[in-house]
């Protein structure tokens, strides 16, 4: 029986201050900026922009004669 190896952590930029991040708190570089990413979803900072469809478009087609 064979175990997986735990995938292995490359160190890349924190999102949120660009220090190194730790295999801790991959992604981030501590609890603090995991922290603050998850502030940010939850208080709408990472909404995606979406444009409200115009009222004619949902307005009846016009009645062929």
């Amino acid at each position: 029986m064979s175990t997986a190896a735990p995938p292995r952590h490359t160190a890349r930029p924190c999102p949120i201050c660009s220090r190194m991040s730790l295999a801790a708190h991959h992604p981030f570089c501590s609890d603090r900026c995991r922290k603050v990413d998850l502030n940010r979803w939850l208080s709408g900072v990472y909404a995606i922009p979406a444009a409200d469809p115009a009222d004619d478009e949902f307005d009846d087609p016009p009645a062929t004669r």
